[in-house]
Formats: structure tokens, sequence, C-alpha cells
């Protein structure tokens, strides 16, 4: 995503930054990371709690993907590391929220 200013171009039919955007909220456990942190889970341990399957490493990835990508930030207080969402991972919650509606409506449990 570079750049995290609001883009007004039009790219066509193809936009990579589009493209970019949801590879990256389809990357697996980035968005149910996102609705964690948007309901107040933000200490490593209680995420990795609140989601069912998601290891620490792969965790300990993706909030460090979701923060390079300006996102989320990552502050420690005291030994205490705790997450929180950007203006910009703030701005995605509607996003993901709508994605969680329309999967409700929609979509179908992950073949294990």
């Amino acid at each position: 995503m570079g750049s995290h200013e609001p883009r007004t171009d039009d790219d066509g039919p193809y936009c990579p930054v589009f493209h970019n955007t949801i590879e990256l909220l389809g990357r697996r456990w980035n968005g149910v990371i996102i609705g964690a942190l948007r309901n107040g889970v933000n200490r490593f341990g209680d995420i990795k709690d609140t989601i069912p399957g998601l290891s620490s490493r792969l965790l300990s990835e993706r909030l460090r993907e979701l923060e390079c990508e300006g996102l989320i930030i990552r502050t420690e207080d005291h030994g205490q590391v705790r997450y929180e969402l950007t203006q910009a991972g703030d701005e995605l919650t509607p996003v993901v929220e709508a994605i969680n509606m329309w999967a409700q409506r929609w979509g179908h449990p992950i073949s294990e």
C-alpha cells in the first residue's frame, strides 16, 4: 500500500492499490485481528486467545505486517506490549464489518 495518502485517481479496471489492499485483508487472520483490536482486545496473549487456531508465530507475523502497513501501532509501557489500530486501521473496520455481514449471509465455513 506504500503511501498512506488517500488516492483519488482511477487506474481503470485493474488498480494495483486496490488489489494490494484486498490481498492484505484477505490474508488469513488479518481481518479477525483487526476485528479483535476494534473490540478492545489489545494484548498479544488476549488476541491469540480470542482467535481459535491462530498460532503465536503467525500472530507475530501478521501483527508485524499490519504494523508495517500502518494499520496498527505497537506500544510498550512498563513491559506491557499493546497493539492498537491507527486511524487508517480504524477506518478499515467498517469494511471488515461489511465483509462479516456478507459472510454471515452468503459465506461458508473453511474446510480444515
